[in-house]
């Protein structure tokens, strides 16, 4: 008996042995390169190690290739940079979606190539095809706004609403003009302008902020095929540009399209499903209903809006416009209406996201914040300040005491640093964009890009941050160059701080053991290199949550 027990004990201890190993077996490490962990002056790893959809370690190659076996899948990383996957914290998804083959008039360069794209792109489509999108910028040809003259001719049969980059301003010709029944007698809706001729009081076709509601209503919603092909599209053009969680500033039928994908495992990343303000009764009865998601897909935050934007001159501000002076912005959503959103979706436990431009936005929206607590009671609210981008010198502490956190978009800065200072004058753009300030008083940005306002491209993000480098090339020392932050600073804030916003941050935003294996390869150390040159980097892999999701082509 005693001969049998030691042979049972050698087989036990032989099996627990085995049992051990097998759990050191990773379904894939990273080897030889940079693995920057997301935590603020860490030493950079050399390799991770990613098992059952997480990561499992993170250290020195020989502490790694401690977890290889007769399965596990090696990647030399021959020094190339391994990354928490990027987290954008704002973006307008699906629309992103079918942007992605709409005609695309960003780089337009005057009103001619305007006008042909436009042209061109219509005599592809069928008769009746309403033509939107566009993202133009008419700062590109020195700031004159497009007018339905210049499309007409080329567009008779096909309704055009296209749409600045901003979003606050949109281009329609006289056919879609026509289909809403909107005339020059038709007056300029509240929270909008249509803007008229000066001389002769006809409309030109320029519709501002709440004013583009006239003729998008008229347009045939897409079907729900459509959005699915356009989610595919936007969801595979996400990851090839290491983002692997979106917040969406969208739309109940966007969320649907998102719950379509996440049922049918084409949801390939993390989403944060934000609908609009206006419906936060409804939601809070969806959630009551349906929960919050899972770890995939997430919903339970409401968007509003204060006001416009700077590129069209409705961002509300506290003086007039130095380019013109007969106006200051405007509020598009009434704010006696917009507080009892607020105050109301709040009250029924939801997350806060509202879009404020302008300084006089921004301080009236922190002073709504400062309310809640007070009304009902102290907890995690985190609410977000959609751009915070001009602010009062005041209102910088105000996000910290607050627990407002500013979600912003730096590639704005060098695309409006070109032209902002006409805008709003020397004084008010040193407060702009204000990323050091805001650092510096005690909060964490969370970062993202606008897309399609702006490209989804992290690295034009970070070289924006890091240099302010304007595109027009004006500012090579930076634009409002006290305001730059750190390398470091910015990745935190496109991933830590991002996921944060969203709640997540105890389970992405840091490679660290236990957490998701949401990350990404780059091809160069981003901290071994000129900022300067930061968008020379390419994404060589995305993985999310231990799936490679994207690869570039002809890189192993």
């Amino acid at each position: 008996m005693r001969f049998l027990g030691s042979l049972t004990m050698a087989a036990l201890t032989s099996l627990a042995a085995c049992t051990s190993d097998a759990s050191r077996r990773a379904d894939i490490v990273f080897l030889g390169g940079s693995v920057w962990t997301g935590v603020a002056g860490a030493p950079m790893a050399q390799g991770l190690a990613v098992k059952n959809g997480r990561v499992a370690a993170v250290g020195a190659d020989a502490e790694i290739r401690r977890w290889i076996g007769p399965a596990t899948q090696v990647v030399e990383l021959n020094g190339r940079m391994v990354v928490p996957g990027f987290v954008d914290s704002h973006t307008h998804f699906l629309t992103g979606g079918f942007q992605l083959s709409s005609v695309d008039l960003r780089d337009a360069p005057s009103p001619e190539e305007f006008a042909r794209r436009i042209g061109d792109f219509a005599s592809k489509l069928p008769e009746g095809t309403w033509i939107t999108g566009g993202d133009w910028d008419h700062e590109m040809w020195g700031g004159e706004l497009p007018r339905r003259e210049w499309i007409d001719s080329l567009t008779p049969r096909h309704p055009v609403l296209v749409s600045r980059l901003d979003g606050h301003m949109a281009l329609a010709n006289t056919l879609a003009l026509e289909l809403a029944g909107v005339t020059s007698a038709t007056p300029s809706p509240p929270g909008g302008e249509m803007v008229r001729d000066a001389r002769t009081g006809r409309l030109t076709g320029i519709l501002k902020d709440e004013a583009m509601e006239l003729v998008r209503r008229v347009i045939p919603p897409p079907t729900p095929e459509e959005m699915d092909r356009a989610l595919d599209a936007a969801v595979a053009h996400a990851l090839s540009h290491g983002v692997t969680q979106i917040h969406n500033m969208g739309t109940w039928e966007d969320l649907e399209a998102f719950r379509r994908a996440h049922a049918s495992g084409r949801l390939k990343l993390r989403v944060y499903a934000v609908v609009p303000i206006a419906s936060w009764e409804k939601l809070r009865d969806y959630v009551a209903e349906h929960g919050r998601g899972d770890d995939r897909l997430w919903w339970g935050g409401v968007k509003g809006f204060v006001d416009g934007s700077l590129g069209s001159t409705t961002a509300w501000f506290y003086q007039p416009y130095t380019d013109d002076p007969s106006t200051s912005g405007l509020m598009v959503t009434d704010t006696a209406e917009l507080r009892r959103a607020i105050v109301g979706a709040d009250g029924a436990g939801l997350h806060l996201m509202v879009h404020a431009i302008g300084d006089r936005a921004n301080d009236w929206l922190l002073d709504v914040y400062g309310e809640l607590a007070g009304l009902h009671g102290p907890r995690d609210r985190r609410p977000r300040i959609e751009h915070a981008q001009h602010l009062s010198p005041t209102a910088f502490p105000r996000f910290a005491t607050l627990g407002v956190i500013p979600a912003m978009q730096p590639y704005h800065a060098i695309d409006d640093g070109r032209w902002a200072e006409k805008r709003i004058g020397p004084e008010r753009i040193r407060t702009t964009y204000a990323f050091r300030s805001l650092l510096d008083a005690g909060t964490l940005p969370a970062f993202g890009s606008d897309w399609t306002v702006a490209p989804m491209d992290v690295r034009m993000g970070l070289y924006a941050a890091v240099t302010r480098r304007t595109l027009d090339g004006k500012n090579p020392e930076g634009w409002v160059p006290e305001q730059k932050i750190t390398l470091e600073e910015a990745l935190i804030a496109y991933t830590y701080g991002s996921a944060r916003a969203a709640f997540m941050e105890e389970k992405v935003g840091r490679l660290e053991p236990g957490r998701y294996a949401d990350l990404a390869v780059l091809s160069r150390n981003l901290f071994a290199m000129d900022p300067v040159d930061l968008a020379q980097v390419e994404v060589d892999l995305t993985m999310v949550e231990g799936e490679v999701v994207f690869r570039r082509p002809g890189v192993s």
